[in-house]
């Protein structure tokens, strides 16, 4: 790491003016009325060194990068924060602890389906195990550097069903409604697994640092988890209910201060069991997601916070007009 990294990075003018947008992201968590629309669009650095086997080099790259951008941060309209974030085997991550051969191909993370019996999914010795090995030594070089301006954004953890389906594939879907006991103790090992995971990195991270996966688009006040919910597109909302939402819940409840739950697809159907989930404090809309904006916004709590990727059709003064500005981050560089 250049010298000149530690001082732009620990600039006590940043951290004022990061902190005031935490100050203003939990205004509006709590219910309040923003003077202006918030818009949220932060930015990482670059690395050329492999993070999974040059961890300590990674790091040292990408704050000599974030340091050269450090200024961008400083912007008091729109929140940009600086992140560092390791997104380690994409969205497998999860899937590559639970046994699945993860690779990449043309530039896109795979996961091939376990041949486990669904029911008999064994539960992972995470001392041992190797890809949460990596992560660790990322975070814990991160942590070392003592740079107090970035924000670090854990790997994609996602949801128990989301992993489930990636390991088992359809079968999953189909043992739900035939065989649930099985499926169920299959979501609950996902889920125990899921808390540790979630709970190292509350101890070991600093707490007005940690962020979840995508924290440039996703960033919370600090304190707050994310589920990825893009599965729950595949289900029923009554199972949803009876067979998912606790162990969202679950999650969600892991800090104290709730969380949100990132969606790509038609995810309507559960908006109900979502608006009675006192653990749930936020959506995240992109994609297919983002057309329903309005069903949301009527549907949820005053409470609960819609994070929006804008679209072609969901312009964001399409998303202006339909909240007034109120309960929503707007990802977006048109600010």
């Amino acid at each position: 790491m250049k010298a000149s990294t530690q001082s732009l990075l620990c600039d006590p003018e940043l951290i004022d003016v990061r902190n005031a947008h935490f100050r203003r992201l939990q205004s509006l968590f709590s219910g309040k009325q923003p003077e202006h629309p918030f818009f949220l669009q932060g930015f990482g650095g670059d690395a050329d060194s492999d993070p999974y086997t040059q961890p300590e080099r990674w790091v040292d790259e990408m704050l000599d990068s974030l340091a050269e951008k450090a200024q961008q941060a400083g912007c008091a309209e729109v929140f940009r924060p600086l992140c560092l974030e390791f997104g380690a085997y994409n969205v497998h991550f999860t899937d590559r602890i639970f046994g699945a051969r993860v690779h990449e191909t043309d530039g896109r993370w795979w996961a091939e389906c376990i041949k486990t019996d669904i029911g008999q999914l064994p539960v992972p010795d995470l001392d041992t195990d190797e890809t949460w090995g990596q992560a660790r030594s990322l975070a814990t070089a991160f942590v070392s550097r003592e740079v107090t301006v970035p924000l670090f954004g854990m790997p994609v953890i996602a949801g128990a069903l989301t992993v489930a389906v990636s390991i088992y594939g359809s079968r999953f879907l189909s043992a739900m409604l035939t065989d649930p006991a099985a499926a169920q103790r299959d979501l609950k090992i996902i889920n125990d697994v899921t808390r540790q995971l979630y709970q190292w990195y509350h101890d070991h991270v600093p707490a007005q640092q940690l962020q979840q996966v995508g924290a440039a688009s996703r960033c919370m006040p600090p304190g707050h988890v994310s589920v990825y919910g893009c599965t729950s597109h595949l289900i029923s909302a009554q199972l949803y209910r009876d067979c998912v939402a606790a162990l969202d819940d679950e999650i969600l409840s892991t800090s104290g201060s709730g969380g949100l739950i990132h969606l790509c697809g038609d995810h309507c159907r559960h908006i109900g069991t979502w608006r009675e989930m006192k653990s749930l404090r936020a959506v995240q809309l992109n994609d297919r997601a983002s057309e329903d904006l309005e069903r949301y916004f009527t549907g949820l709590r005053d409470d609960q916070v819609i994070y929006l990727h804008p679209t072609d059709t969901m312009t964001v003064q399409r998303a202006l007009e339909i909240t007034k500005g109120r309960r929503i981050v707007i990802v977006s560089d048109g600010a």
